[in-house]
């Protein structure tokens, strides 16, 4: 679909009401879908009610349906859980509960409701709505409402989120909270896993999930776990004998600790739990090992929600709002789902069959079709885990080798990609040499092979373990060639930023007067500022708008109970904007400027006023976010004065530059399993074009598809020549000239309360949920 002017849109709202509540298990993003919605559905011009305590604030109506102003859900966007409560209720499941239910919301004049919960929730929603003219019948019938009044509310529209940490609903790639649940189980195995070091000690986890594996199998690929028990793929008879094996054999490899991981939901083959205590005690017996069992529990539910849950309940929440305006009659219930990184419409019940197939297919003992159901991306995911989770000798040697090196700033996720390419590429029986200090190493000779086990614990590890640098290949150019002739390499993969990309390009370019060069070369972005065109995301980009957001929500905190107070907050990104941009729409920032999205002092003034006006009522504290090249005059420091002086008396200002914070730390979840699986894949590619190119006893490769970025576009990994890259390159600010990202920017602006313009908004498309759409793998 085009996009739309939302002006028309504004007043579409006019006379009409939304509701809004949150159903089930809760899950962390609640709250920011909670905050967009209201904010959305008073932009359109409608009235927002919230409804407190789920369904049950529905059945019970009275002081639970409260209507909701722009300030209601103001400061929620960080909080975990819901504000306005979930709870499971019995008396909705019943025809008498959704009659009273009923009953309520035309008292309202509702007849827009929003929905965030499970399968089960959502499912409640679609039969409320099947019912609701004959509820309405009854109610008249009964003489509880008139006839006017139901002929006025004669139709309703429900619109699901889908609220789940087990990201276990099909047909979207992810659901509310999975992301945050991911973060808390990370942050545990990462702690417990220098224990176990210290101690050489096994630990069994035992995650959430009864029924889908989804946390346990990310969790196992992003820390290189030894072991994994999920539903969907009980192991195989005699698992027992197999996995002790396994783990002594990581053991005398070097290895001082083992991970075994459990979802809760764990089955044998035929379908007999197995439980982390039944683990545990079997590798005492066995092994006997020191070994402790860990249960996670509630807590993979709490805490703060992590950046990608606000930003995609925010789009959710707008999105649900422009379905709801939109929907006739006629239009089916629609569920909002994630398709690469746009909201798209779901048909509801069609996304709820499809999530019962896979439940069907366990139950009947049909495991690789549980699987496969799952989607493809949780299937990429089993397979990759499989792949690098133990050593398999190599079937023969081949001729190949290859040379890993990092190059840029370091960007967390690079040693998860470095891991799993260096084991893939043994397993091809290829040898692997790593580089030092990117170029300047491969000038230098800082070169040297790679084992198996050397990069064992990578994936939890942030920055660059192999040394990284910015110096580009050209001053070096014959170095290098020396050293690839030298150690006879026959490949390059490059892990790195914008001169990772500049780097192979120039290499591609010094091929005419180098034969040495003519080898298969890929470029994996790595770099927080996701400025290398090619791709959507990069690695480190998810971590370090992480380590922005508790950076800004911690400034936020620290004003509370002062007197009003403004922050400016400089990012880091070069001139590319989407740090502040997706920074600013989850910590719910007043401002974000950019480099991309010019601005004059005209912009700056009519921002401090909007500010000022804000303050003048019941807001205590401003967020300007401000990316460190965005304009050569408006520096952060002339910002900063002039909030400073035109906020007199009625706020005060301070500066933060959050600076190199942003590049450290450990690696978020994404970034973990994202590296790890674009370093597979990128070994595949250069696995195959090395087969294609070999003739005369070595590599040859001079063709423009030969020398590649590796990206993630829409839902599709893709390599795309560095050469054809370079008309859609602005080399002066070192990044692409069209941005998917941008058009978030009027999302950002409109729930700062921002008179913004909304004609660039694109709404989501109908996209139906078939075994074909779910098997793309959206997890690249």
């Amino acid at each position: 679909m085009s996009s739309m002017d939302l002006e028309k849109l504004k007043m579409t709202g006019a006379g009409r009401a939304i509701a809004v509540l949150t159903s089930g298990g809760d899950a962390q993003g609640m709250n920011a879908a909670v905050r967009a919605v209201t904010r959305m559905g008073i932009y359109v011009g409608a009235k927002v009610y919230l409804i407190h305590e789920g369904y049950q604030g529905l059945v019970d109506g009275g002081d639970n349906i409260k209507l909701a102003h722009w300030h209601s859900v103001t400061n929620i966007i960080q909080q975990g859980g819901t504000v306005i409560g979930s709870a499971r209720c019995k008396a909705f499941t019943t025809r008498e509960g959704r009659l009273a239910a009923a009953f309520n919301l035309v008292k309202k004049g509702i007849t827009n409701l929003c929905v965030c919960g499970g399968d089960g929730s959502l499912t409640g929603a679609n039969i409320f709505r099947s019912e609701w003219s004959s509820l309405l019948e009854e109610l008249v019938q009964k003489g509880r409402i008139t006839d006017t009044l139901a002929n006025q509310h004669d139709h309703l529209n429900i619109v699901g989120l889908v609220g789940s940490i087990d990201n276990d609903f099909c047909g979207t790639d992810m659901t509310i909270g999975a992301d945050s649940a991911l973060h808390r189980i990370m942050e545990i195995i990462d702690a417990i896993m220098t224990t176990a070091q210290s101690h050489q000690r096994t630990f069994v986890l035992e995650v959430m999930g009864r029924h889908c594996g989804y946390l346990a199998l990310v969790s196992a690929l992003a820390s290189g776990a030894d072991w994994l028990f999920i539903p969907e793929a009980p192991p195989q008879e005699g698992w027992e004998d197999r996995m002790c094996a396994r783990l002594e054999a990581s053991r005398l490899t070097g290895s001082r600790l083992n991970i075994v991981i459990v979802a809760e939901g764990a089955i044998d083959m035929n379908g007999k739990p197995i439980s982390s205590t039944y683990v545990k005690d079997l590798v005492v017996k066995r092994l006997g090992y020191d070994t402790r069992v860990t249960v996670l529990g509630h807590v993979q539910r709490g805490g703060t929600p992590s950046a990608f849950d606000r930003i995609l309940s925010s789009k959710m929440g707008v999105e649900a709002v422009v379905a709801l305006m939109e929907a006739s009659p006629d239009t089916p219930a629609c569920a909002i789902g994630l398709s690469g990184n746009h909201a798209v419409r779901l048909p509801l019940m069609e996304c709820v069959e499809m999530t019962k197939l896979v439940q069907t297919a366990m139950n009947e003992k049909r495991f690789d079709e549980a699987v496969k159901l799952r989607g493809g991306s949780f299937e990429n995911n089993w397979n990759i885990f499989k792949l690098l989770a133990f050593q398999k000798p190599a079937q023969y040697k081949s001729n190949f080798s290859l040379a890993i090196l990092n190059v840029g700033a370091p960007a967390a996720g690079m040693n998860s990609a470095v891991r799993s390419a260096t084991r893939l590429a043994l397993s091809h029986g290829h040898k692997v040499y790593a580089v030092n200090d990117g170029f300047q190493g491969l000038a230098r000779g800082a070169v040297f092979e790679m084992e198996w086990h050397n990069v064992a614990g990578w994936t939890g590890q942030g920055g660059s373990l192999l040394g990284t640098k910015r110096t580009l290949p050209d001053k070096h150019i014959e170095k290098i060639v020396e050293t690839i002739a030298k150690f006879n390499i026959s490949s390059l993969l490059v892990i790195g930023g914008f001169e990772a990309y500049e780097g192979v390009l120039h290499l591609f370019e010094a091929r005419s007067r180098y034969d040495e060069l003519c080898i298969p070369m890929c470029v994996i972005p790595a770099t927080i500022s996701n400025n290398v065109p090619g791709t959507d995301f990069s690695l480190g980009t998810d971590t370090a708008v992480n380590a922005a957001m508790e950076g800004c929500d911690k400034i936020k905190q620290s004003a509370t109970g002062t007197k009003r107070r403004v922050f400016v907050v400089e990012t880091m990104g070069g001139y590319c904007g989407y740090l502040a941009t997706c920074t600013g729409i989850a910590v719910g920032a007043d401002a974000a400027y950019i480099f991309e999205d010019p601005f004059n002092i005209h912009d700056l003034t009519t921002n401090v006023q909007h500010l000022t006006e804000k303050m003048k009522k019941d807001i205590q504290r401003g967020l300007v976010l401000r990316n460190e090249k965005c304009h050569e005059n408006y520096t952060t420091d002339f910002i900063h004065k002039l909030y400073t002086s035109e906020g007199k008396g009625i706020f005060d200002c301070r500066i933060n530059v959050l600076g190199h914070l942003q590049q450290g730390g450990a690696p978020s979840p994404f970034d973990r399993n994202f590296g790890t699986k674009l370093g597979v894949r990128a070994i595949q590619w250069i696995s195959e074009r090395m087969t294609e190119n070999f003739r005369q006893d070595r590599v040859f490769a001079n063709s423009p598809d030969t020398a590649c970025v590796l990206g993630l576009n829409k839902k599709v990994i893709s390599f795309t020549p560095v050469t054809e890259l370079k008309a859609v390159t602005d080399f002066e600010h070192r990044m692409p000239k069209v941005q998917w990202w941008f058009k978030l920017r009027p999302m950002l602006k409109m729930l700062a309360k921002y008179q913004t313009s909304f004609c660039e908004y694109v709404p989501g498309e109908i996209e139906h949920v078939t075994r074909r759409s779910i098997s793309i793998d959206s997890g690249f």
